[in-house]
């Protein structure tokens, strides 16, 4: 099992900036990659960005130049620069794990005031 908690959601302006933590705990070693991912109020859940094991991100398009994902042991950051308002959403912190597939934490409210 692995719990995943968030944490550095908020409400900023627009062109601010805000830094996402996740940690992780328990079975932290049958974690494979790690991702963000965001939904926003009447529409589907997005992938924002992927960190893979080896270190290799992925990025949506709408955030590439803006959002940084980096990973420090078994914690998750997302760095997100010059927010838009359409950046709004909840963030979620997920884990691929090595034989369960994903899990994911409980959410954490970005809201950006344009």
């Amino acid at each position: 099992q692995v719990q995943l908690v968030e944490s550095g959601g908020g409400l900023v302006q627009a062109g601010g900036s805000l830094r996402l933590s996740c940690a992780a705990s328990g079975s932290i070693l049958s974690i494979k990659n790690m991702g963000w991912y965001r939904q926003a109020p009447g529409k589907q859940r997005e992938s924002v960005a992927l960190i893979r094991t080896g270190g290799m991100t992925d990025y949506a398009d709408s955030v590439k130049g803006r959002f940084t994902i980096s990973r420090d042991k078994s914690t998750v950051y997302l760095q997100m620069n010059s927010l838009k308002a359409e950046d709004t959403a909840v963030y979620y912190c997920a884990a691929e794990l090595n034989v369960l597939g994903w899990t994911w934490g409980q959410g954490t409210q970005v809201t950006v005031s344009s």
